[in-house]
């Protein structure tokens, strides 16, 4: 974990050191002497590195960072490293003959998320100057749908009969240096079904003059190209497949996807959750606009803007009916509504997590969902005596004089405030399990619309039980 948080520490630093260093090139007072000072940063920093920090200096800079990169390796790389806003950047500022010289070297899986970052116009016009073999296999990706295995896959990978001998799969394996080698040889049957696989380490422990099915394994687990990113991540991450094959319906094999392609795909995951969770679409580590990143946080705050003036008007309205412990209902609202939303969020972040690492199923979804709400309504419970009794205690020294029993204070704070966090742990249990069934990510619920409506239903909650309260004692 220490060498983890070390390592951290030396990638940070580094960013922090190469944005320096830019912002400074930059800085300088002619073209000339920039461009010298750029050059000379590409030469002595990896492209990956590069990439990583481009997404936090200016848009225009990016262009003339990747013109100054080496060769093409290079270049590849930094485009397949660096975020959508940087490939964009880069792509206004390059012409098409550039961009097709870089698709023909990249993989087709990066190859096609690349390609989405150009305009529709210019996507076709890059596709129509491809050879036809690498055209055909970047359109046999891109028509699979966002976020499924069929966009994770790669359809570069090796392949052979089940009788070809090691020694023949290496020889064609070291002519073949453009395809990278994962750590899994695929077996296939005569009518080229997928039946096993071999680990790339047997072909050099094992006689050359062995065929392929004396030492295959059966593969244990695959997925066609409609399955979801999630499933593929689940059943990757509890697995520790290195090489995840992608069958069509006839069990013939169309693609792989590698452990760093899910790796990528958890830290899209990730980002996104974060992002929904926050109510923003907005990307940390990326460099935009300030009319962007309004836009990007602005719609869920509406929707917490317009509960709040709903909450303006129940708080109005019992405010013009208050007397006698009425009056005290209105010294607690912050407790209350901070408590309640405090205990929404914790259920609902939980629930949300669940959710994303598939530990939700049909079977346990109900005692999950009693256990979140046992402890929610505990939570309230314990808190709301113990704020109760603090109040009673207090109000028997300060409240004198007032003409309100300490006690009916105590009450209708402790019952107050456990109406309030029963009803913030309702919100916060069941609005991941609405969000869901309707289509959207759960992620949403935790973050401006549990904080939105618990706002407004707790505190209407408090205020019917100090009115109950209230005409019961009085």
């Amino acid at each position: 974990m220490l060498e983890t948080e070390q390592q951290e520490s030396r990638t940070s630093q580094l960013d922090d050191l190469l944005i320096e260093k830019l912002e400074c090139a930059f800085d300088k007072p002619t073209q000339a002497i920039i461009l010298h000072d750029v050059a000379k940063i590409a030469s002595e920093h990896s492209a990956i590195d590069l990439a990583h920090a481009a997404s936090r200096i200016p848009p225009h800079a990016r262009a003339v960072l990747f013109r100054n990169l080496a060769d093409v390796e290079e270049k590849i790389s930094f485009m397949i490293n660096t975020g959508s806003s940087t490939r964009i950047a880069v792509l206004r500022e390059i012409g098409d003959e550039q961009v097709k010289e870089l698709i023909e070297h990249m993989p087709p899986d990066e190859a096609v998320e690349v390609l989405e970052d150009l305009s529709e116009r210019r996507y076709r016009k890059v596709i129509d100057m491809l050879e036809p073999s690498r055209a055909s296999q970047i359109l046999e990706i891109e028509k699979n749908a966002r976020n499924t295995a069929g966009r994770l896959m790669t359809s570069e990978f090796f392949a052979f009969p089940m009788d070809i001998q090691i020694g023949q799969a290496a020889g064609y394996i070291r002519n073949h240096p453009g395809i990278d080698l994962t750590h899994q040889i695929f077996v296939l049957g005569q009518a080229g079904e997928i039946l096993g696989y071999v680990p790339s380490r047997n072909l050099m422990v094992n006689p050359p003059h062995l065929p392929l099915r004396q030492v295959m394994r059966p593969v244990l687990h695959k997925v066609t190209a409609e399955v979801s990113r999630d499933e593929v991540v689940d059943l990757v991450e509890r697995y520790k497949i290195p090489a995840l094959p992608v069958v069509d319906a006839s069990n013939h094999l169309i693609g792989i996807i590698t452990y760093e392609d899910v790796l990528d795909a958890m830290g899209d995951i990730l980002d996104e959750t974060i992002g929904s969770m926050a109510g923003t679409t907005e990307k940390v580590s990326e460099y935009e606009p300030s009319l962007k990143r309004f836009l990007s946080r602005s719609p869920w705050l509406i929707v917490t803007m317009c509960a709040g003036l709903i909450n303006v008007g129940v708080i109005s309205s019992f405010d013009r009916a208050q007397q006698g412990l009425l009056t005290f209902a209105l010294f607690f609202i912050p407790l209350i509504t901070g408590m309640s939303g405090n205990i929404g969020i914790q259920c609902s972040t939980v629930l949300v997590r669940s959710m994303a690492l598939g530990m939700i199923t049909p079977g346990n979804r109900r005692g999950i969902i009693f256990k979140e709400l046992l402890m929610g309504g505990f939570i309230g419970l314990v808190f709301g005596l113990l704020c109760g009794i603090f109040v009673y205690f207090f109000n028997f020294v300060a409240g004198a004089g007032t003409g309100v029993s300490p006690f009916a204070v105590g009450l209708l704070l402790s019952v107050g405030l456990f109406g309030a966090c029963a009803t913030g742990t309702l919100l916060g249990v069941f609005s991941p399990f609405l969000f869901a069934r309707i289509g959207v990510d759960p992620a949403v619920a935790s973050g401006p619309i549990v904080t939105a409506f618990n706002d407004f239903l707790s505190m209407s909650i408090y205020f019917l039980i100090a009115v109950g309260i209230s005409r019961l004692i009085f």
